[in-house]
């Protein structure tokens, strides 16, 4: 028997009442506290967030079919197992609230730190364009950059140890500390050490917030010390003339006397070589003197030798 128009219309009545009543339930929040972003031993809080009056809340983690009935979990020690994705849901009057937003838990420290450059420069002016580069000396394959501030990282999937995040046109908001990590696409929530922090500085806005930020007695004392400065460096420059004067003639007077003991040196050398070659002109002269006659020549003529026997004569006949 077929049911008649009203009690299919009852039914339809009932059905959209439960529909709308379970459709009304808003759906949770699910928050990590201090962050999501947790560091190895580190403690964290997870925390489901739903309207007044619920009956029950559910906090599960995903794709490994644990869950417990609470608001909230604590871990007092971060683990590699405790990363993951986790999402809670709450009943109110026998029905059940949409899932929360998934939250990713990842575990910080699992590998050694990245390092993080800005090219060209740290420091942009507004308009301009900056890269932030992270790299490793490991071949991962998944970089996150990570500003300070923001409730979420920027996730970017490069290969070959190395990751651009580009920032197009700069503005004020751009400015402050940026840190990056690298992972793996295959243990997504587990990740390295953050990087050193890199500080991105607008200069325009960094110029213009500290104009703001003096007041006229410290504009005052600025511009009286500027003055100071300039009539200090003033009278300092003043007797640099003089000085320059003064170091002049002492150079002079310095060369003048060096040319003064040479020309002496000079002259002691003159007269030391002069003296020396008087003797030696004076032995070539007496050499060149003709020599007395022989004194046996004038015997021979005077004083003949008779008696003196042959020497020669004898010689021969003995």
């Amino acid at each position: 028997m077929s049911p008649s128009l009203p009690a299919l219309f009852c039914l339809g009545l009932c059905l959209g009442q439960v529909g709308s009543q379970s459709g009304a339930l808003p759906k949770p929040t699910l928050q990590a506290v201090p962050s999501s972003l947790v560091p190895l031993e580190k403690s964290v809080t997870i925390r489901c967030h739903g309207p007044p009056g619920v009956d029950l809340y559910r906090l599960e983690k995903l794709r490994s079919g644990k869950y417990q009935d609470q608001a909230f979990l604590f871990i007092p020690a971060m683990r590699r197992e405790h990363a993951g994705l986790y999402r809670c849901s709450y009943q109110t009057a026998g029905h059940w609230s949409p899932p929360s937003d998934q939250l990713e838990l990842v575990a910080t420290g699992v590998y050694s730190k990245p390092s993080l450059l800005a090219q060209p420069s740290p420091a942009v002016s507004p308009g301009g364009d900056v890269t932030l580069q992270c790299q490793t000396p490991y071949g991962f394959d998944q970089f996150a950059l990570y500003k300070e501030g923001d409730p979420e990282p920027y996730k970017n999937p490069e290969m070959w140890y190395r990751a651009s995040f580009p920032i197009i046109t700069v503005t004020a908001a751009h400015s402050g500390t940026y840190r990056c990590y690298s992972f793996s696409s295959s243990t997504p929530y587990e990740w390295s050490a953050p990087s050193d922090p890199l500080e991105l500085v607008v200069t325009e806005f960094h110029e213009a917030s500290r104009k703001q930020n003096v007041s006229p007695t410290s504009k005052v004392s600025t511009t009286e010390a500027s003055r100071n400065i300039t009539t200090s460096t003033k009278e300092s420059g003043s007797p640099s003339a003089p000085a320059r004067l003064h170091y002049t003639r002492g150079n002079l007077a310095r060369i003048c006397l060096g040319a003064v003991i040479l020309i002496f040196l000079a002259g002691i050398l003159a007269e030391d070589w002069h003296s020396r070659r008087r003797p030696l002109l004076r032995r070539v002269r007496a050499v060149q003197r003709p020599l007395p006659p022989l004194p046996q020549t004038q015997r021979s003529h005077s004083c003949p030798d008779r008696g003196r026997p042959d020497v020669r004569h004898q010689g021969l006949h003995s």
